[in-house]
């Protein structure tokens, strides 16, 4: 079925052929105002005004809108196989059309961990069920036990192009630096979870004025710190290509940024609970603010808000974590970390952050579509003969976060009761509407 998203306000690096169109201006942005045709094939077929269509079509009303390209994230837990109480791969995927996503790479962290290629091709199975297109990426050590290395290259054969121990830094020098010669060599990335153990361990909050006052045991800046210094010197060692995940410090994010301006290929990214909260939500003592990386000093998250303003960040990633709600109720020491992300990342970034529309869509999908190697099908420009993963967002939409609403099979999110501005009208994957209308439409065939 051929589909029209009629009336929105496309970005400004949207390619059109023929007529004139209408142009408006906000702030520097140029945007432009069209419809988007998009063919049977799953492509976009045209791009202009007053587009006219085959009898049949499907007319989605984007006025008042911005058609974009869709969101890609690059860190999503999304649990299965082996941790099914909190997330399934299908609900992931649900939480993710709703908040904008068209393709999302999961994380190895489920058990098994996905350290072969046969828990490759299972995950795989699983995401058939999926809304959006579901990126497999795979564990660079056996179990994420940082031991000895997971065979990297059988998984690339399988075309994985992102290996990572998720929640878990490599520690051992000597096998971080050969898992970066392999993959210098296989045109993969490696992203990284920066942390010392041997510092971070038995923390449970940011180590500072915070943790001391209320007793809880810290994870010191340091921890991330230490981890970024070594993994920048053995890029510089190995030339592999290292995405750092979930940067949370001024003092990390300056070494990455100082490192990708001496030439080493680094990138970086950030999450929203990093830009958005501080240390200061804990002394609640409620397990909702215990994330990773924890939530920093007031001067770490200014740090990260600058350097998204100032275009440094590379990506917005959600870090989304489910966990039970049996579990989260534990106390703050004896919770586990983690909150959702993929239905508030959006709307988060629109309500926190003075960003225009071309800043959001470079940081949510044009930028990780790059780090994922998915920049062919993902990330824009719109333009005729590009797959159709779009987004329709409608920026003046008031709503309260709500955590029983959440399409998430867990609702555990630090943003309870608060009121955000901005969201996903409509949401197209390959060409077919699974969110019409901020409703779920059904599984992608």
């Amino acid at each position: 079925m051929t589909l029209l998203l009629r009336g929105g306000t496309v970005p400004g690096d949207t390619v059109f052929e023929g007529a004139a169109f209408e142009r408006t201006v906000t702030g520097t942005t140029e945007t432009q105002l069209a419809d988007v045709l998009v063919g049977d094939d799953g492509l976009i077929a045209e791009i202009g005004p007053d587009l006219s269509a085959p009898a049949g079509t499907l007319e989605l009303d984007a006025s008042g809108a911005t058609v974009a390209p869709g969101l890609v994230d690059l860190q999503a837990n999304l649990c299965q196989p082996g941790f099914e109480e909190g997330e399934t791969i299908e609900t992931g995927s649900r939480a993710a059309v709703l908040g904008g996503y068209t393709a999302v790479v999961v994380m190895p962290n489920t058990n098994p961990a996905v350290d072969s290629a046969g828990v490759v091709r299972e995950v795989r199975a699983y995401a058939e069920k999926a809304l959006c297109h579901i990126e497999v990426a795979g564990a660079i050590t056996v179990g994420r036990a940082g031991e000895q290395l997971a065979p990297i290259g059988e998984m690339a054969s399988l075309g994985v192009r992102i290996f990572t121990d998720a929640d878990t830094g490599v520690t051992n020098d000597r096998l971080m630096r050969r898992a970066m010669e392999y993959a210098a060599g296989m045109d993969v990335t490696l992203a990284l979870h920066a942390d010392v153990e041997s510092l971070s361990a038995d923390g449970h909050m940011n180590e500072g004025e915070w943790s001391s006052r209320l007793g809880i045991p810290g994870i010191p800046a340091e921890a991330e710190e230490l981890m970024v210094m070594r993994d920048i010197a053995l890029c510089r060692l190995t030339g592999a290509r290292v995405h750092f995940q979930h940067l949370s410090t001024a003092a990390s994010i300056a070494m990455v940024v100082a490192a990708r301006d001496q030439g080493l290929p680094v990138t970086f990214d950030v999450t929203p609970a990093n830009f958005t909260l501080t240390d200061g939500a804990c002394a609640s003592f409620d397990a909702q603010f215990k994330v990773s990386p924890p939530l920093r000093a007031t001067v770490d998250r200014d740090a990260v808000r600058a350097a998204l303003h100032a275009g440094s960040v590379d990506a917005i990633a959600t870090n989304h974590a489910p966990q039970p709600a049996h579990l989260k109720d534990h106390p703050f020491d004896l919770a586990p970390a983690g909150a959702l992300g993929l239905q508030t990342a959006l709307a988060l970034v629109t309500t926190q952050l003075e960003l225009d529309m071309a800043q959001t869509i470079e940081l949510m999908s044009t930028g990780p579509a790059r780090v994922a190697g998915l920049h062919d099908s993902h990330g824009g420009p719109l333009a005729a003969g590009r797959p159709a993963n779009l987004m329709v967002f409608d920026p003046d939409v008031a709503w309260t976060v709500n955590g029983a609403q959440s399409a998430s099979l867990s609702r555990n999110t630090p943003y309870e009761g608060m009121q955000l501005r901005g969201q996903v009208r409509h949401t197209i994957v390959n060409g077919r509407a699974v969110v019409r209308d901020a409703e779920i439409q059904g599984a992608v065939q």
